[in-house]
């Protein structure tokens, strides 16, 4: 097993020094130092599990792991950096890392700073109930109760304003038309009214299908009813070396092929995520 080393940087330092560091990336170039110093530098975050979380001083989660991966195809040991993810989506990394890792959505705006070729997982929404609910599939919640988190993609769902913005996304289907849409801050706020009972307070709640399996783990009563869309999720990786791209897909191919990717989701998720449903 590769080591990894961690280091912790504080997101103004970066700031600070992003303009002196903000250079292109030249064919090869990024391919060349990994393959020199052995070393693969990923940016992660610190405090989104279970993608990426601190346990015991040391960042570990599925993204944690896929990188690890992506380093030993490359011969290279894994180098974390946690630079803020402001600054892992505004690209010009000048060489301070090679992948951000993250889960970044392909909108057409970043295809401008970023190769987002590599998909290695898929976000999903799903219609989630109280487990007591006779429904069975998202059509029986038309003209329920449903909640969703403010300023979300849930939310336009539910509203039926929901536009999907990355790259090759179809035409979204509306599967129900609530009766009553309700905004909470976050999804466990809403998920805390929904475990009250079926009906008291909400219906439904649209909502990432990851965080809802989360949510069942630690003891929610409440069960998922159907997926209602998915969003592919990539590995940032800046424009300009096509070499180290296609490494980097060979990598992630390889895990697809031999079923790493698979496993990896279901060790952190417990459901595979690593394909669209």
């Amino acid at each position: 097993m590769n080591k990894i080393t961690i280091m912790v940087a504080a997101a103004a330092s970066f700031a600070a020094v992003s303009a002196a560091f903000a250079t292109s990336v030249h064919a090869g170039e990024v391919l060349d130092r990994v393959l020199k110093t052995k070393t693969l530098t990923a940016a992660v975050g610190t405090d989104w599990a279970p993608a990426y979380f601190l346990d015991k001083g040391e960042i570990v989660g599925y993204d944690i792991d896929v990188a690890r991966q992506i380093a030993k195809h490359l011969g290279a040991e894994l180098k974390l950096v946690t630079p803020g993810w402001d600054l892992i989506a505004a690209g010009k990394w000048g060489g301070r890392w090679d992948i951000g890792m993250g889960q970044m959505t392909p909108t057409p705006a970043r295809t401008e700073k970023f190769d987002l070729s590599v998909t290695y997982f898929y976000q999903r929404s799903a219609a989630v109930v109280h487990k007591d609910s006779k429904a069975t599939k998202p059509s029986d919640l038309d003209g329920k109760r449903i909640g969703a988190t403010s300023g979300s993609v849930d939310l336009d769902y539910a509203n039926h304003k929901f536009t999907p913005g990355w790259v090759g996304a179809k035409p979204i289907v509306y599967e129900f038309t609530p009766g009553e849409v309700k905004s909470y801050e976050t999804a466990s706020v809403a998920l805390d009214d929904l475990r009250l009972g079926d009906g008291v307070r909400l219906d439904g709640v649209i909502t990432d299908e990851s965080y809802t399996a989360n949510a069942i783990k630690s003891g929610y009563p409440i069960k998922a009813v159907g997926t209602l869309f998915s969003s592919p999720a990539v590995i940032a990786i800046e424009k300009g070396d096509k070499e180290f791209s296609e490494q980097v897909a060979a990598a992630v191919q390889s895990m697809r092929e031999d079923g790493t990717l698979s496993k990896l989701s279901i060790k952190w998720y417990g459901k595979d995520f690593s394909v669209a449903n």
